[in-house]
C-alpha cells in the first residue's frame, strides 16, 4: 500500500517511516513541554519510544511521561494525568500506543484545562468541556480507529460505571504498519475483530438506507477478513 495523507479532521500520517518526516514537522508547530503518554511498556521493547524520543529530543522539548495507561483506562487514571500536565505546565500530549491510550489521552486534555469534574460536568450537567491540551498520537496496534474521532470509553471505579465520554481530537495521528508486527497474535487478532465489529456495527445499525456508509462498510469488512485469513498464514504484509 502506497503512503498517503488524510486529514479529516485529525491529520492522518500513514506509511513506513512515516514518523520520521511526520514527527518533526508537527513538534515544530507545538509548545516546548510535551507530555509522552504510554502504556505498559511495550513501545521500550519494540524499539518505538527510542524513535520518538530522539524526535522529541532533536526538536529541543521537555519531556513529561505519563505511562501505565492500561487497558480500558480507568477515571482515576484520567484524574493522574490532568493533575501532572497541570503541575508540569504541559503545553502538548503526545499519544504512543493503542486505542486505550489514546482514549485516556482525550480526556485528561479536557480534565487538566477545567476545575470541574468532567464526569460530573457530562453526565450531571449534561454540558462538554470545550478547551483541552492539543495532541497528536503515533499509533502502535491496529483496531479502534480511537485517533480519527474525540470519543473515549472510560471506567469510573467509583460509580462502576463505564461509560463513552467527549474529550479532544488528536490533532495529527502517525500511522506507520511497521510498528504492528511487533505485536503478539493474540492482540492482533482482538484488533482485527474490534475493526470487524465497528464495520458490523454501521452496516447493521439504523437507518437502513442503502447508503454510501453500508457500501463502506462492506468493503471494510471484506478487506479485514481476507487479511485477517492471511496474517494467520504468517503474512506480514498482511499484518
Amino acid at each position: 500500500m502506497q503512503n498517503f495523507t488524510f486529514s479529516y479532521p485529525t491529520k492522518v500520517y500513514f506509511g513506513e517511516g512515516a514518523l520520521e518526516g511526520a514527527l518533526p514537522e508537527e513538534l515544530a508547530r507545538v509548545g516546548e513541554t510535551v507530555m509522552l503518554a504510554y502504556g505498559g511498556g511495550s513501545i521500550k521493547k519494540n524499539g518505538v519510544y527510542d524513535a520518538v524520543m530522539e524526535k522529541l529530543k532533536a526538536a529541543g522539548k521537555d519531556v513529561v511521561e505519563f505511562s501505565g495507561i492500561m487497558p480500558n483506562p480507568t477515571y482515576a487514571k484520567v484524574q493522574e494525568g490532568a493533575k501532572l500536565a497541570r503541575e508540569k505546565g504541559v503545553d502538548f500530549i503526545l499519544s504512543v500506543g493503542g486505542g486505550s491510550v489514546i482514549d485516556c489521552c482525550k480526556i485528561v486534555s479536557v480534565q487538566a484545562k477545567t476545575d470541574r469534574d468532567v464526569w460530573t460536568m457530562e453526565f450531571v450537567d449534561h454540558e462538554f468541556p470545550v478547551e483541552g491540551i492539543p495532541m497528536g498520537a503515533v499509533v502502535t496496534i491496529f483496531g479502534t480507529g480511537a485517533e480519527m474521532n474525540n470519543g473515549a470509553v472510560i471506567t469510573n471505579e467509583e460509580t462502576k460505571q463505564k461509560n463513552g465520554m467527549g474529550g479532544s481530537f488528536h490533532g495529527f495521528a502517525v500511522l506507520d504498519p511497521a510498528y504492528t508486527l511487533s505485536a503478539p497474535m493474540k492482540q492482533a487478532l482482538s484488533g482485527a475483530f474490534d475493526m470487524l465489529s465497528h464495520s458490523m456495527e454501521t452496516y447493521f445499525g439504523k437507518p437502513y438506507d442503502n447508503n454510501l456508509s453500508d457500501r463502506i462498510a462492506l468493503a471494510n469488512m471484506r478487506c479485514i477478513i481476507d487479511n485477517t485469513r492471511a496474517m494467520i498464514a504468517a503474512n506480514e504484509v498482511a499484518k
